[in-house]
């Protein structure tokens, strides 16, 4: 057992295990992809509609003012006008927030596809440990990669960002003189562009930040073979109560083969080691069918219950073999064997007539 528990985790994560840790909520995910796609796609709909949403907040704003001077300051009215600046606040920015909360659903179903689960908002008391929340936080090779991360993450987008910004200061300095809401365009302009800019550098590294976690969450979800073979064990069942029900089966097999054998038509022998018994109804069956078989005592005991009941017994060598091994008990025989089965039957039905009760050895 002590040489169990240090086995190492080199096989695949089975059906079974991965059920079980989907439904703890524990897939491969990138919350940094997800942020990249709201921090783009948001940036997008300001570039699209930020004129509309300037000129919307303009009349909002125009309107409050214009009037200041005409309101009757009591309960009332603060209410009522509070009021009408959230409709219509929600409805020129209601769009861009639902665009958002969209993009940030579609992101998350992209990754991991539909799922439920109330497994992780769960209480955990180990969280609360201080000592293995620090060592979380300070030793743990998950926090040195996350630190790694957001290092890199830092540069990258901060060059990006830099010479983004840099190719705006050109511009810049021909709005000394300026009018106001040119300096404005400008400004949201270049903000934006700067934004798209860093925006797709961070989604660069928010696509590889998911390949990691995918490559972490398999490594995390391997098994050692011992754990394999348990769940195999544990799922096909024990190998000793298997071949109990195996052994079982056999032998109910066998009783209902042997109880057919009185109905059959004819037996085919090997002689001595094999036996077929067939049986066909002209009204019910296409072509004659295999109702037992078996090799060795099983052969034998076909042809004592065969005798038993005046079965007649027919020796046909190169028949016997061929259909033992080519057709399986329950099954009609094959075109091939038609027109020697035919003949052994063709043959009984002569004796029958003769002699009913005849038995050939």
């Amino acid at each position: 057992m002590a040489e169990e528990s240090f086995q190492e985790r080199t096989e695949p994560a089975t059906g079974k295990r991965r059920e079980e840790a989907r439904s703890k909520g524990q897939v491969a995910k990138s919350m940094e992809l997800n942020s990249a796609f709201v921090l783009v796609f948001g940036l997008l709909l300001l570039y699209l509609t930020g004129a509309h949403l300037v000129a919307n907040l303009s009349d909002v704003a125009r309107e409050m003012f214009a009037n200041a001077g005409s309101y009757t300051l009591n309960h009332a009215t603060v209410q009522n006008l509070m009021l009408r600046i959230i409709i219509k606040l929600a409805v020129t920015l209601g769009p861009v927030a639902l665009g958002l909360m969209l993009t940030g659903i579609a992101s998350n179903f992209a990754q991991v596809g539909p799922m439920f689960t109330f497994e992780t908002m769960a209480p955990k008391w180990t969280k609360l440990n201080p000592l293995s929340g620090i060592k979380k936080v300070l030793i743990s090779q998950r926090s040195m990669v996350e630190l790694g991360k957001n290092l890199v993450k830092a540069i990258v987008v901060g060059v990006v960002a830099y010479y983004a910004v840099d190719g705006v200061l050109a511009d810049s300095v021909t709005l000394m003189d300026g009018e106001v809401t040119e300096v404005l365009g400008f400004m949201a302009r270049a903000a934006v562009g700067v934004g798209l800019k860093t925006g797709v550098a961070f989604l660069a590294l928010a696509a590889l930040d998911f390949f990691y976690q995918r490559f972490a969450f398999e490594k995390g979800l391997r098994m050692t073979r011992e754990e394999v073979r348990q769940e195999n064990k544990e799922m096909e069942g024990d190998p000793q109560v298997k071949g109990r029900i195996r052994s079982i089966q056999r032998r109910i097999a066998y009783r209902r083969m042997m109880h057919d054998v009185p109905k059959a038509d004819v037996v085919v022998t090997n002689p001595t080691h094999l036996a077929v018994a067939l049986k066909y109804d002209t009204g019910k069956m296409a072509a004659p069918r295999v109702v037992a078989k078996g090799a060795g005592l099983i052969a034998q005991r076909i042809k004592e219950i065969a005798a038993e009941h005046s079965v007649p017994i027919v020796e046909d060598k190169p028949l016997a073999r061929a259909l033992f091994k080519t057709v399986e008990i329950g099954d009609e025989i094959p075109e091939k064997l038609f027109q020697a089965v035919a003949q052994v039957l063709a043959y009984i039905y002569r004796v029958k007539k003769a002699q009913p009760r005849f038995t050939m050895n």
